[in-house]
């Protein structure tokens, strides 16, 4: 199911008009109906309004449910494309929900700052499979190669830049889940 057919269901589950969720989103009608025709691409600010206002976690207007149990297969992750991002997120534990979130990050973009601020208080480990990141925290910058990692509280998060010309792959696990 696609996102905007998640956001129609939703929406329609809790009775709730177009215009009603407008109002509480910030959004236009318009570009409400265009999301759920999926004529039009969210950004992932309103995708987060549109999830508050629709009482439920982000991930669930992103993803399918995922599995049960607790190995996940590589060909069987759930995939996060972010909308208007070169982001591309692979679960590695088997469902989000969870009390903390893993996956495999890989960016295609250099030099495109790819953090994401978050309102929530986060803590976050990231170890860098191929490529080189560039990581800011308050004042500090590190630049992480292939086998290097870094912790850090998600409020220290300055930026996050792919630097070179190989795709970056990184793990990054974090707690309380983001999506």
């Amino acid at each position: 199911m696609d996102i905007g057919s998640r956001i129609r269901n939703r929406r329609r589950e809790l009775g709730m008009s177009l215009r009603e969720l407008a109002t509480r989103t910030e959004l236009t009608p318009s570009f409400l109906s265009q999301l759920e025709r999926n004529q039009a691409s969210p950004s992932l600010g309103s995708l987060h309004r549109i999830a508050r206002a629709l009482d439920v976690p982000l991930f669930q207007l992103l993803t399918d449910e995922g599995q049960s149990g607790c190995v996940v297969r590589r060909d069987a992750r759930v995939r996060i494309l972010p909308p208007r991002s070169s982001l591309v997120y692979e679960l590695l534990i088997p469902r989000l929900g969870l009390p903390m979130e893993v996956f495999v990050v890989q960016a295609r973009e250099y030099g495109e700052n790819i953090a994401t601020s978050l309102n929530n208080p986060t803590e976050e480990c990231i170890y860098v499979l191929q490529g080189h990141l560039e990581v800011e925290l308050e004042e500090e910058v590190y630049l992480l190669g292939p086998g290097d990692s870094i912790y850090f509280q998600g409020p220290w998060l300055r930026r996050l830049i792919p630097r070179g010309d190989e795709t970056l792959c990184f793990i990054s696990a974090i707690t309380p889940p983001i999506f």
